[in-house]
């Protein structure tokens, strides 16, 4: 122990010497001997402080104080340790100067009661670090220890500051937390994906507002501080807390803080603090039924604290207003509460106009506020501004809800008491469009409060809108036993009334007429309703005219009526009734209505009397406003569920308007909801029609007439009356459509019944023309003349009656002009009918119209009648469409407009007539007197009409040849006037294009083709550009899809898309064994054929093509026709031209014979093409190729007759016109080997042999010198051949064909000499041979499987096949049969039977099977 003392003496020594490593020193050894010495931690510690060895000093304090926790001596080094540190050690700090626990301190007081300096000395410096050092959670825990309940704060009581400023400071500490916190999460929160803020903000509130400090905080300020105004500060702000942690509570857990915040602002409304949140939870959350359970003290009190509020506002305007249900204060009451020094002042009274100002106003500002809502709605309903009142019910409604959610309050009674509000407003408010709505209210009510008058009265009012009477008077009764009221009882009489009995509710009208109180202004409009409900009895009562008449009864109630109330509408209905019906005073009746009308849009029969009368002086404007008052009023539509009927006159009655002013899509909206309303309305469903036709909507307009058909079936005659006019119009209709037989059938329908209608039967003549037409178009070319003919008849029978119409004789031309297009039909045009139909009631004079021009008359059309052929029929059609439209003319001499068209309709008949004559089509002939006529006639429609774009377009035409700068002003000013003409831009291209101008005539083509794409003359004078310019192939693309999307009559399309065809034809190597290719350019030159008389170079172009497809009967009729008019034709002109086309005609009719099997025509007509070109001066290849033909066509013939001499002959004739050819070689050689001698088949190898030296690798000589080889059994060369075939086998250009007798003639050299190999080894080995040069081919499958068992080759075989034949190939039915048969399937045989029955080789196989 002494070696211990002797130590912390040394230690004591070197700290009082400053000495501190042997103050540590010492103090260690000591520790080392007892490390429990409270003085040598102490020691230690104080040496390791002074040498800043801070946290082993802190540590050695802290061993020391664990030892001795009641000696200060070691809290003062840690305190006086820590100060030295500043705030990094805060918390440490705290510990040290509280003296560690609770224990510690109660020791350290009792032993140093007199030293609360050092103490406080010791907090402050605490205190003072942790405000200036700390963090703010630091700082809220130094001040903690100074706050009731602590020991320290009982000891130093006075010392430190009052637990009020200690508390304030607290609470403003906590708020800022709060608030930051709140910020922070929301900050953080928002950026989530899908996060909204409202909802952020709510959760983030839920989780932080209930585990709040700041409520108990705000309680202690209010219990601690002496500060009045402080005391009432921060109770509004426990109040304003407690109410937002209560909104952000979920619903379960809103009780108990509910109760709180009623509690605090009780009391503050208690103490008259004007804190405005206070107030509204004490007045907005009393749940009371009607306005007259509020406290009125209250409503003023907050009118006098919060007079700017909107609250209050709406409480200063409802309280002055007669709505009021509570007693009004006494002007000087008021004055002496408003004065401050007791000083009184006058205020002059509100208008009804400023309290509804301030009421608006006070609403506006005070947007959340429900009690504010049900007092403007109460005071719109006693202003019977419905509108207005059910828009702040409805508001009311919203705010409800969102209040009753946030205070977790049902308010029940409001909620019925808002409803009930928005419920009556919906009664009146536009009935009964919002009937099913407030009556789903009042059942509501009702269900909760059955005894509650309000909802009975609206339901019995909606009932008697239904005309459910009964029910009514039900209702009324009952609410009238829970309320007595005047206005009830009234009603419920009027219910009996419409219910039928009149004399019961006459007499409890006239007995509820002595309670109204005149005085009263409320009950001004009862009285009136009342007499004018008296005056409906007695109407109803005695029906008779003399009743009725007497202004002594119903009359007299109406006045009495207007004299109580001059602004009730029914009574001048009534009245306008009276004097329309029985007074007969139209301009009394009509004010009556109009004034009816004015005061309420309720008031319908007076808005469709008033209606009626404005449609009976076509004052249509009036009509429409009216109809469009009623519709915006809402009382068409019924409920759903009700009986009554909806009301559909003001929507027919604008559809008849907006028709009339030709607004068509909206009088097909205006029809189509007049009949929602009433389907079975005849006369809406005629309108929609005739709405749907006039817009374009045909397939619309077709069914709309159809229900009214149908209609007419259902109601007869006798309730619609005549309904010609819609099934004309249905007609009309169908024509649209093109149903050209179902329009002609409705319009004979009705002229069954109106044999003289004129329109019908102009109607009915017109559709036939187009009928004609679009026949025409289509290539229907005998029902196009068909439709001619019964225009004809029809025209015939109009002209009895009405011989000026214009358009019957342009009808008449028009029929005389289709004959002109379809000239295979022109021997049967009516010719002695158009004479007389012409000659009905004419004058000549009229038919002399430019006849010093194109000198068609009377006469001349007689004259062209003289001759029967062909050509003079054609000019007869023309003269008589020209006559016709002559006539036309002077039938529409006081019309300028028709008169321009009718002169247009004559310059294209002469047009026509200028393209009908011999040799138009030729450009030599470029001018005629039809084409100057043409001229004329275009030239004065346009001075009648110049803003026609047709007009010029059509002279640009008929003067393109005449004067090309006229044509291109023409076509130039018609794009002026329509630049989206695809018919002008094109006609201008072709107008370049004869003028050389290439890229001129592009650009207008190009134009033509954006403007319609398929507009076929575009493309077509497209390709004839490109055909100008070389482009053959283009042109031919171009020609083609001309062909596709024209009509069946452009002629000149057919020609150039035929001939682009055949052309590219021959210019192919190899003919075309695709038929279907040819059918598409032999239609076109077939609908040719019958548009033109004579078309000699198409015709002949259309034999080629039947020949082609194997129609040789066909192509031999034909070109015997061809040859017989070339004969002729070269008689009469004798032109070497001629005689060269001659012999063509020839050569190719008897090659078309010879393919036919009439050998003996083919060799006589080859022989006689022969003879016609033997001294022909044609060029040579055309000479050449015309004897070729005919040389082949008749060796041919001859060999099939056995000439062989003179089959050799000619043979030899076309190898010396060939000039060798080799196919002609082998035809030779063929026709030498099949006469059988020695000398013709040396002379047949010669002439092959020759052939292949001149012609190296020429299929077909080649394989007729191997099959030649194996006949003679000539090894050598067949040897020498096999190579050459092999090498052949291997080419790229072979076709099918030659590919299959290649593998024929080898196959059968490997069969006949096999070499090394047995037989059927050198046929596999062959077969496989051709399938690895040709796998897509089937005959080397075929081959294989017949030469073997396995299944593979066959069904490879039948792949490929398929594959091959069309559209995918060429391959004939014959060869796609045997590809079946190799199968050995019976299924297959059946289907090569079914492909080619008249080959054996499927009979064959299903033998087999």
């Amino acid at each position: 122990m002494s070696a211990i003392k002797t130590a912390l003496k040394a230690a004591k020594g070197a700290l009082d010497a400053h000495q501190y490593d042997e103050a540590v020193r010492h103090a260690t050894e000591v520790l080392k001997e007892d490390s429990r010495n409270y003085h040598a931690n102490v020691f230690l510690g104080l040496a390791l402080e002074k040498q800043n060895r801070s946290e082993e000093s802190e540590k050695a304090y802290t061993a020391a104080t664990a030892i001795k926790a009641n000696d200060p001596l070691a809290w003062q080094g840690l305190i006086s340790l820590y100060e030295q540190q500043g705030g990094r050690k805060l918390d440490e700090y705290r510990d040290a100067a509280t003296y560690g626990d609770r224990e510690a301190q109660v020791l350290i007081r009792r032993d140093h009661r007199d030293d609360k300096t050092r103490c406080q000395t010791v907090v402050d410096k605490y205190t003072d670090l942790a405000r200036k050092c700390g963090s703010r959670s630091q700082y809220k825990r130094s001040l903690e220890i100074l706050l009731p309940g602590n020991e320290l704060y009982d000891y130093l009581e006075g010392r430190i500051p009052h637990p009020s400023y200690t508390y304030k400071k607290l609470a403003e500490m906590v708020e800022q937390d709060e608030k930051e916190k709140i910020n922070h999460e929301i900050g953080q929160r928002r950026t989530r994906l899908g996060a909204k803020v409202d909802q952020v903000t709510v959760e983030v509130k839920r989780e932080v507002l209930p585990n709040s400090d700041l409520e108990a905080l705000f309680q202690h300020v209010i219990d601690w501080t002496d500060d009045e105004e402080t005391r009432r500060l921060y109770e509004e702000k426990l109040l304003q807390h407690a109410y937002d942690t209560l909104t952000a509570l979920p619903g379960p857990q809103k009780a108990g803080k509910r109760e709180e915040v009623i509690r605090l602002a009780r009391g503050l409304v208690i103490l008259k603090h004007p804190f405005a949140l206070a107030w509204k939870i004490g007045l907005e959350w009393q749940d009371v039924e009607g306005t007259e359970e509020l406290d009125a003290g209250l409503l003023h009190e907050y009118m006098q604290f919060f007079p700017e509020d909107g609250l209050g506002k709406v409480f200063k305007a409802y309280l002055e207003s007669e709505v009021s249900v509570f007693p009004k204060r006494a002007p000087d009451e008021e004055n002496k509460q408003d004065g401050a020094d007791g000083d009184t002042k006058e205020t002059d009274p509100m208008t009804a106009e400023d309290r509804l100002v301030l009421m608006t106003e006070g609403v506006a500002d005070s947007p959340s506020s429900v009690l504010a809502h049900r007092l403007m709605g109460e005071y719109y309903l006693h202003l019977e501004e419905y509108e207005s009142a059910a828009e702040v019910a409805r508001k009311a409604r919203r705010q409800l809800v969102l209040e009753s959610r946030l205070s977790g309050l049902p308010f029940q009674n409001i909620s019925d008491a808002v409803d009930l509000l928005l419920g009556t407003a919906l009664v009146h408010h536009q009935a009964p469009r919002h009937h099913p709505e407030a009556r789903s209210l009042f059942e509501g009510i009702l269900a909760r409060k059955p005894a509650n008058s309000s909802a009975l009265v609206g339901i019995g009012l909606i009932l008697e809108e239904q005309e459910e009477f009964e029910d009514a008077i039900d209702f009324l009764e009952r609410a009238l036993r829970y309320a007595p009221s005047t206005r009830i009882r009234a009603e419920a009489a009027w219910c009996k009334a419409l219910n039928g009995d009149h004399a019961a509710a006459l007499s409890e009208l006239e007995e509820s007429l002595p309670l109204l109180n005149e005085s009263d202004l409320r009950t001004k409009n009862l009285k009136a309703q009342t007499l004018y409900r008296i005056g409906m009895c007695m109407w109803n009562l005695d029906t008779s005219k003399s009743s009725r008449r007497d202004r002594g009864k119903a009359y007299a109630r109406y006045i009495s009526a207007l004299q109580a109330d001059m602004n009730f509408a029914p009574a001048y209905t009534s009245l306008g009734i009276y004097y329309t019906d029985y007074a007969k005073d139209k301009s009394r009746a009509r004010k009556c209505f109009q004034k009816a009308f004015e005061l309420s849009l309720s008031e319908v029969v007076a808005a469709e009397r008033l209606a009626q009368s404005f449609a009976k002086t076509s004052e249509w404007d009036l009509v429409e406003v009216v109809a469009q008052r009623v519709v915006e009023s809402g009382k068409l539509r019924p409920p759903p569920g009700s009986k009554k009927k909806g009301i559909s006159w003001p929507f027919a009655a604008l559809g008849v308007v907006q028709l009339t002013n030709q607004e068509y899509p909206k009088s097909i909206v205006s029809f189509q909801s007049a009949l929602r309303i009433s389907p079975k309305d005849y006369y809406s469903w005629v309108g929609l029609g005739e709405s749907y036709q006039s817009s374009g909507r045909y397939i619309a307009a077709t069914r709309a007439f159809e229900q009214a058909q149908k209609l007419e079936q259902e109601l007869g005659s006798q309730v619609l009356g005549d309904t010609w006019f819609s099934k004309y119009i249905l007609a009309n209709v169908k024509r649209e459509l093109g149903e050209y037989d179902a329009a002609i059938a409705a319009y004979r329908d009705v002229l069954t019944s109106r044999r003289n209608e004129y329109g019908v039967s102009i109607a009915s003549l017109q559709t036939f023309i187009e009928a004609a037409w679009n026949n025409l178009e289509l290539g229907f070319f005998g029902r196009a003349i068909q439709s001619a003919r019964e225009a004809l008849e029809t025209a015939k029978d109009i002209v009895t009656w009405r011989k000026d119409a214009f358009n019957l004789w342009k009808s008449v031309g028009d029929l005389c002009s289709i004959y002109t297009y379809i000239q295979s039909y022109i021997e049967d045009f009516p010719t002695q009918d158009v004479q007389g139909l012409l000659k009905v009631d004419c004058d000549v004079e009229s038919y002399k119209l430019l006849a010093d021009i194109d000198e068609v008359d009377l006469a001349a059309f007689d004259s062209s009648r003289s001759d029967d052929s062909a050509r003079s029929m054609v000019e007869c059609c023309s003269f008589a469409a020209i006559l016709a439209q002559k006539r036309a003319i002077s039938c529409c001499t006081h019309d300028p407009h028709a008169r321009a068209v009718a002169w247009y309709n004559l310059g294209w008949a002469e047009h026509r007539a200028h393209t009908c004559r011999p040799g138009s089509n030729h450009r030599g002939v470029q001018t005629s007197k039809y084409l100057k006529a043409a001229v004329q006639c275009f030239k004065r429609a346009i001075e009648l009409e110049s803003g026609n774009a047709e007009f010029w377009n059509s002279l640009g035409i008929v003067t393109s040849q005449l004067h090309p700068g006229v044509a291109q002003h023409s076509f130039v000013r018609s794009l002026y006037l329509n630049d989206k003409s695809a018919r002008t831009w094109t006609n201008l291209g072709v107008f370049y294009l004869t003028e050389g101008d290439v890229q001129l005539a592009n650009d207008a083509f190009s134009r033509a083709q954006s403007a319609d794409p398929d507009h076929a003359l575009a493309w077509l004078g497209q390709g004839l550009l490109a055909a100008q310019l070389g482009e053959t192939n283009e042109a031919r693309t171009l020609f083609a899809h001309a062909w596709e999307i024209s009509n069946a009559s452009a002629t000149q399309i057919q020609r150039s898309y035929a001939s682009s065809t055949f052309d590219h034809l021959l210019s192919q190597q190899h003919a075309s064994k695709d038929s279907a290719n040819l059918l598409q350019p032999l239609l076109a030159l077939g609908r040719l054929s019958k548009l033109s008389l004579v078309d000699l170079p198409y015709d002949h172009v259309r034999s080629l093509f039947q020949e082609r497809i194997g129609s040789h009967v066909n192509a031999s009729h034909a070109l015997s026709t061809i040859c017989s008019a070339l004969e002729t034709e070269f008689e009469t002109s004798e032109s070497q031209e001629t005689l060269g086309h001659f012999a063509q005609a020839k050569a190719d009719l008897g090659r078309s014979l010879f393919a036919e099997g009439n050998f003996e025509g083919a060799t006589e007509n080859a022989e006689t093409a022969l003879d016609l070109s033997a001294d022909d001066d044609q060029p040579n290849t055309t000479r050449g190729k015309t004897r070729l033909s005919a040389h082949l066509s008749a060796g041919l013939g001859h060999y099939h007759l056995g000439s062989m001499d003179r089959s050799i002959e000619m043979f030899k004739g076309a190898l010396e016109e060939s000039q060798g050819d080799p196919d002609i070689v082998c035809l030779l050689a063929q026709v030498l080997w099949a006469k059988g001698g020695e000398q013709e088949r040396a002379m047949a190898r010669d002439q092959l042999f020759d052939s292949i030296e001149r012609h190296p690798g020429h299929v077909s000589t080649t394989l007729l010198l191997g099959v030649i080889a194996v006949l003679d059994d000539d090894r050598d060369t067949i040897d020498a051949v096999s190579d050459d075939l092999q090498l052949l086998r291997s080419r790229d250009d072979l076709n099918p064909a030659q590919h299959q007798q290649l593998a024929q003639v080898l196959n059968a050299v490997a069969a006949l000499y096999p070499g090394d190999r047995d037989q059927a080894s050198a046929q596999t080995s062959e077969a496989t041979t051709t399938v690895m040069l040709g796998p897509s081919l089937p005959y080397g499958w075929s081959q294989l499987a017949r030469l073997t068992d396995d299944p593979h080759p066959a069904l490879m075989a039948i792949l490929t096949a398929v594959k091959k034949a069309p559209p995918g190939g060429a391959l004939s039915a014959e060869d796609l049969s045997e590809a079946y048969t190799g199968t050995r399937a019976g299924g297959d045989a059946q289907r090569s039977i079914m492909l080619a029955p008249w080959k054996p080789g499927g009979w064959e196989a299903l033998s087999r099977i």
